[in-house]
């Protein structure tokens, strides 16, 4: 029997299963609370809320806000969390991730706990935490008597008692788990956690973000008892000899040394059924895979495991062999519709290419049909693309597929002609064209499409909403610069960098924009103990290279700050240079042999920055998951000095997911504008917007507390060229 909800004071509608019965809580689409992140386990962004509505949202004001002073003055740090609510307060992390409670009403803290004290292993050094966290797991035990929230620092997963906002010195090692052990070989390479996982019963199941290069960590799927941090169960998402999925990669050791194929964007759960929904990404070596020949399973992959048990009862690989890095970015949503007469619970998979992929969540049985389709093979010398790739017929995709001549952008003839120049310095248009020498685009770009800020589904009309950047990419090889035989330490640095950093930062260190910041003159920035950090511990979406040997460090340093040969030599010392930059031999000799690389990350602006595509540039859509029709497209985001020259509303570039209310509305920011907004969801209008102090690229949360609803947006900025921020902001009535 379910839990019936009275109300947010009287009734706990957060936690995982009743103090008095071993029973789940109610179904999400009766939550007043948000006690998960993505709104609940089902992953659907949804409350039930109707306080704020059509006829008043108007009169939204901010309540309060609430801040740990820690951004990055330098623009560079980021705040990403959906925070959860749970009877009454609100937990959440900031940009330096600290974790607070705060009472939901107010915005007054109760406690907050901060990681860089309990750090042993970087003196407290503030940079080792401009990392990102999108969000916290609260977990109770049947008798409420232990409250948890699992929360992840880096490597770090922390349990920390809800009353007291201090470690649980007794679960794992101290009061945290370690990512980087437990997973069946032994890895220096980077492991993070960044997007909570799922709690079921006593297990909390947890991803990893890992390295994007072919010597990354693998990404294995865990889960761990929730009381003493002890690893319960792992599924091997590059599949051990003997279990499925093996056969798909032709080289036999590659569970041995091949990392990726991680689940970096959070899970769905059914919780009745106890099966957890999970999305996996490609394989580390992202643009080249001459070198894992085969299917790749389990990568690029929706998989529903046994929550109780990791066994695996169905997959669907969504990218064959992948070599654009299209990840599954985004939790599932899992939803009921009536399907042929039937009413079907199904799971919902959003991508980055634009497309949902739908399937029955019992067998994975596809709910709308999906296409084998043939796509281009001609590749690299050594590279064997996959000759076909699955495309969904419904639903129909929320993001344009093709980025052809009559799409280059015109706000200006010169412009325009400016944009065709480079558009044609890039030959091949297809999606899914192997990469090449000639290049290719990536549209919708690297970063989608759909991405981790995932959908929301209303649960009465069954309709999906999601956000889309329309950027193109230029995706461009080239093959790694070959030893000149310099074997002076700036030398031996620059095979370094060329193995390790070209494909952000460039062949020419003058990286692409703001998200990969030029490297040229690094050394007027900071000092040399300052970039040997930056390397060791990562920072913002950088990932930690701790894999890169102390030598090798140091003749990247002196290649990095152009050190003259007196200063290399006493960097460097009596040290021999050798092990190259892996952590073992294995690892080193794959890295060394990757023959190609990418030129950057190349997003195709004009000269002001903004997209070289014609609008819009930044979308909200609604799609109806029983009928698979689109219904509803307008743009997200606005250029105010583009609309003073009468331009129509273009969108921008955005991160961060919406939210559905019962209430009629759809709360999102997102965008680059900096703007809080609330659409009519049956029409896609804007009903309000609010002016933030930094841009909210997060998802915002709402609940309600004695009747009154809330809604609150992070405000880290930090990405495209935005500031960053540090506060909370929260809006009700």
């Amino acid at each position: 029997m379910k839990v019936k909800l009275i109300s947010l004071c009287t009734v706990l509608t957060v936690v995982c299963y009743s103090s008095c019965k071993n029973e789940p809580v109610a179904e999400a689409d009766t939550y007043s609370g948000w006690p998960a992140y993505a709104g609940g386990k089902e992953g659907n962004r949804y409350s039930s809320n109707e306080e704020i509505n059509l006829s008043n949202v108007k009169q939204l004001k901010q309540v309060w806000t609430y801040s740990t002073h820690d951004k990055d003055t330098a623009n560079r740090s980021q705040n990403q969390c959906n925070p959860i609510m749970v009877d009454g307060m609100l937990y959440g992390t900031s940009p330096k991730l600290k974790l607070f409670a705060l009472d939901a009403a107010t915005g007054t803290q109760k406690w907050l706990f901060d990681p860089a004290k309990e750090d042993t292993t970087n003196n407290g050094d503030p940079m080792a935490y401009y990392k990102v966290s999108r969000g916290v797991i609260y977990w109770q035990d049947h008798s409420g008597y232990q409250k948890r929230i699992f929360y992840s620092v880096g490597a770090k997963t922390f349990a920390i008692d809800v009353q007291t906002g201090k470690p649980v010195r007794s679960f794992g090692k101290d009061g945290f788990i370690d990512l980087t052990k437990d997973l069946g070989r032994e890895t220096k390479s980077f492991v993070a956690g960044t997007t909570p996982g799922v709690v079921y019963k006593d297990l909390f199941i947890v991803g990893t973000r890992v390295a994007e290069s072919a010597d990354a960590a693998p990404g294995h799927i865990r889960a761990y008892d929730a009381v003493t941090g002890k690893l319960r169960w792992i599924f091997h998402t590059i599949p051990h000899p003997g279990e499925k999925g093996y056969e798909t990669w032709k080289d036999t050791a590659a569970w041995k040394k091949f990392g990726g194929a991680n689940s970096w964007a959070g899970m769905a759960l059914d919780e009745k059924r106890g099966i957890v929904y999970i999305p996996t990404g490609s394989v580390g070596g992202d643009f080249y895979g001459g070198f894992r020949k085969g299917k790749n399973l389990f990568s690029n992959t929706l998989l529903a495991l046994d929550a109780a048990t990791g066994k695996l009862k169905w997959h669907f690989q969504v990218v064959h062999h992948d070599l654009w890095d299209r990840d599954l970015s985004a939790n599932p949503n899992l939803v009921t519709i009536n399907h042929n007469g039937k009413q079907v619970d199904a799971v919902a998979q959003i991508t980055k290419h634009g497309y949902i992929f739908m399937f029955d969540r019992t067998n994975g049985e596809p709910i709308f049909p999906i296409v084998e389709k043939p796509v281009p093979t001609l590749a690299l010398p050594g590279e064997q693309a996959w000759p076909t790739q699955p495309i969904p017929t419904l639903p129909q995709p929320f993001a344009r597929q093709m980025f052809n001549p009559e799409d280059v952008t015109d706000l200006s003839p010169e412009t325009h002609q400016d944009m065709m120049q480079k558009y044609n310095q890039v030959k091949n248009r297809l999606m899914f064209t192997p990469p090449s020498k000639a290049g290719g685009w990536i549209f919708p770009g690297f970063d989608g499409g759909g991405e981790w800020g995932g959908a929301a589904v209303d649960a009465e009309t069954k309709i999906m909403y999601v956000n889309s950047s329309e950027m193109p990419w230029a995706q461009v090889m080239i093959a790694v610069p070959k030893s000149t035989g310099d074997q002076s330490l700036k030398g031996i640095g620059q095979m370094i960098y060329n193995k390790n950093c070209l494909a952000c930062h460039g062949p020419e260190l003058k990286g692409n924009g703001t998200s990969y910041p030029s490297l040229v003159n690094i050394g007027k920035k900071y000092k040399e103990d300052q970039v040997s950090q930056i390397i060791a511990n990562g920072r913002n979406m950088m990932p930690s290279f701790k894999q890169i040997a102390p030598a090798d460090k140091k003749a990247l340093l002196a290649f990095l700050l152009k050190l003259p040969d007196e200063k290399a030599a006493k960097v460097v010392a009596k040290e021999p240079v050798a092990n190259r930059t892996a952590s073992t031999k294995q690892e080193k000799k794959l890295v060394d042999e990757i023959p190609y690389t990418m030129t950057g990350y190349n997003r195709f602006v004009d000269k002001d920055g903004y997209p070289g595509i014609k609008p819009p540039w930044g979308t909200l859509n609604a799609i109806d998951l029983t009928s698979g029709k689109l219904l509803w497209k307008v743009p997200l985001g606005e250029y105010p000095e583009l609309t003073k020259r009468g331009i129509p509303v273009t969108g921008t570039e955005n991160y961060g997911g919406p939210l559905v209310t019962k209430g009629g509305l759809i709360f999102i920011a997102a965008t680059k504008d900096e703007k809080i907004r609330a659409f009519d969801k049956k029409t896609g209008k804007v009903l309000w917007e609010a002016q933030l102090p930094a841009a909210g690229y997060a998802t915002p949360a709402t609940y309600s507390i004695d009747g009154k609803q809330y809604v609150v947006i992070a405000c880290g900025g930090g990405k495209i060229g935005s500031k960053s921020g540090d506060e909370y902001v929260c809006f009700g009535l």
